[in-house]
């Protein structure tokens, strides 16, 4: 999988490089690349943002800088993700869905967002006839500063998926929110107590059956709260 990164703070994708997407990398499991938007602007100021028509407080970022930065990424079947509080919500159904694509860009906005006409440009169909798709997209119901830690928690989310990336496969098919409904039941390890609490002792039975039951019925309690 290509990834590519648009932001005005290329820093902040530093952890990248870390746990596991830094060695998806090494092994060339997933190309990530961060572009800083301030690179192609062309005035002194770098400045990357206006003020809004119509009025209002805050700024909004020009179109003319995203689409200089973009169009060279646009190629056939790549995946748009404008990061917005106004987007469809994550869930890990989306994740799955874009584990499938070979390309993303994440285009991670300040201030009061990017221009509406970026995402509009790029929905036209002559872009959708290439499987270039655009979707604006919300890790939450609150508002960050920009777009950049909701990228992270997207390509975390969703590299993770890939084949190869996780030691343990196995891994994936019992953890929270693969199974629609369900949350992932408690886990223990050693000491058998800790500070007077001790593991529940069906863990501790050796009955594979039993356990499972109890998972499945600990995973549907806190699905419920």
């Amino acid at each position: 999988m290509k990834i590519d990164a648009v932001t005005i703070f290329p820093e902040y994708f530093s952890p990248l490089q870390l746990s596991l997407i830094g060695k998806a990398q090494e092994n060339d499991l997933v190309d990530i690349a961060i572009h800083n938007l301030r690179d192609y602007t062309e005035d002194n100021h770098h400045s990357v943002d206006d003020t809004p028509y119509g009025g209002g407080a805050g700024m909004v970022m020009k179109p003319e800088i995203w689409g200089q930065v973009l169009d060279p990424l646009m190629v056939p079947d790549t995946d748009l993700i404008i990061l917005t509080p106004a987007g469809e919500v994550f869930t890990q159904r989306m994740a799955e869905e874009l584990a499938q694509s070979p390309h993303l860009i994440f285009a991670c906005g300040r201030y009061e967002g990017i221009d509406a006409r970026v995402g509009q440009y790029y929905s036209q169909d002559s872009f959708a006839q290439q499987g270039i798709r655009v979707r604006e997209v919300s890790i939450g119901d609150y508002v960050l500063g920009g777009g950049e830690v909701a990228a992270l928690v997207m390509i975390e989310a969703i590299t993770r998926l890939l084949p190869g990336v996780l030691g343990n496969p196995e891994s994936l098919v019992e953890e929270s929110h693969a199974l629609e409904g369900f949350l992932e039941y408690p886990t223990y390890t050693k000491p058998k107590i800790w500070r007077h609490i001790e593991v529940p002792e069906i863990l501790l039975s050796g009955n594979h059956a039993a356990i499972a039951k109890w998972r499945a019925d600990e995973a549907a309690k806190r699905g419920r709260k």
